[in-house]
C-alpha cells in the first residue's frame, strides 16, 4: 500500500480522536515566525485539516493539499465555514500550485510519509523568496512507561509498525539536510492530553498502521489497549504525556 492509500478506512477515527495543535504553539507562529493576516500558506498533507482549521481564521489565504479523497473531503467538511481554505488534490512531490505562490508551507504529522529529496524541490519552487517551512508534530513522551508499553503493543502487533512518526527522531540533527544551510530553528511546546478509554482505544486505532477493522487481530489489539487503559488510569482518565514538537527554516 503506498503513503496516499494509509488513511483509507481511518478517516472517521482521525477526525474524532486526533489531537489539535496547543495555542501556544499556533501563537508562537505568530508572533515570532512572522505569519499573519496577509500570509499565504501551503498545508502539505492537510489531511483532515486539523492543524489548516487552526491557522485558517488568521491568514489571508490557505491551500489544504491532500492526495487521499477521503482525507480531503473531511477537511472540507472540516473547513467548510472557512472562505480562505482551498483544498487541493495533490501532493508534497507534486502540490499543483503556482511557482513561487506562498509565503509559508506547514506540514504536520506528514513530512515522514514524503520523497524528501523530491519534496524539497517542490517546496522550492512554490515558496516565494526567504519563504519558510513549519515542520510539526505531535509525539508521545518516549520516556513514558505507558508509552513504552503503548509501544511494544504496536511491535507485537502490528507488523507495518516502523515507530511512532514512522520512526522519525525527534532531534533537529534529523532535518538539518533538508533546511537551507542545515539551519531551522526547534521548539517543543508541552501538549498532554486527558483520555478516556474511548478516546484513548480511538486515537491508536486511528494509525495507519493499527489493524483495519476486518483484520483479524483487531479484537485482540482492543483488547489489549483496554487492558493498558485500565492498568496507567486513574477514576476513568487516562494521561497521555505529548509534546509539539516544531522545526522551522528556508530550503
Amino acid at each position: 500500500m503506498n503513503s496516499k492509500e494509509k488513511f483509507t478506512g481511518k478517516v472517521a477515527e482521525y477526525v474524532k480522536y486526533r489531537p489539535g495543535y496547543p495555542q501556544e504553539f499556533i501563537d508562537y507562529l505568530f508572533r515570532d515566525v512572522g505569519l499573519d493576516g496577509t500570509a499565504v500558506v501551503a498545508d502539505i498533507g492537510a489531511g483532515t485539516g486539523i492543524l489548516t482549521r487552526q491557522l485558517g481564521g488568521r491568514v489571508r489565504r490557505i491551500y489544504a493539499v491532500e492526495p487521499n479523497a477521503a482525507m480531503r473531503a473531511a477537511c472540507e467538511a472540516h473547513c467548510r465555514d472557512l472562505e480562505n481554505v482551498v483544498t487541493v488534490d495533490g501532493s508534497a512531490e507534486d502540490t499543483t500550485l503556482p511557482d513561487h505562490s506562498v509565503d509559508f508551507i506547514t506540514v504536520a504529522q506528514a513530512f515522514h510519509w514524503f520523497d524528501r529529496d523530491m519534496a524539497e524541490l517542490e517546496f522550492r519552487r512554490i515558496l516565494k523568496p526567504h519563504g519558510k517551512v513549519i515542520l510539526v508534530w505531535n509525539r508521545r513522551a518516549a520516556d513514558s512507561e505507558l508509552v513504552q508499553a503503548t509501544d511494544a503493543l504496536f511491535q507485537r502487533l502490528c507488523p507495518d509498525f516502523g515507530g511512532f512518526s514512522n520512526g522519525l527522531g525527534t532531534s533537529p540533527e534529523t532535518f538539518r539536510d533538508f533546511f537551507r544551510n542545515g539551519s531551522c530553528e526547534y521548539r517543543v511546546f508541552d501538549n498532554d492530553r486527558v483520555l478516556t478509554l474511548e478516546s484513548y482505544i480511538g486515537g491508536n486505532l486511528s494509525a495507519s498502521y493499527a489493524p483495519a477493522a476486518q483484520d483479524e487481530t483487531r479484537d485482540f489489539f482492543v483488547a489489549a489497549l483496554t487492558e493498558l487503559f485500565h492498568r496507567y488510569s486513574r477514576n476513568g482518565q487516562l494521561l497521555l504525556p505529548n509534546k509539539t514538537h516544531c522545526y522551522i527554516g528556508e530550503v
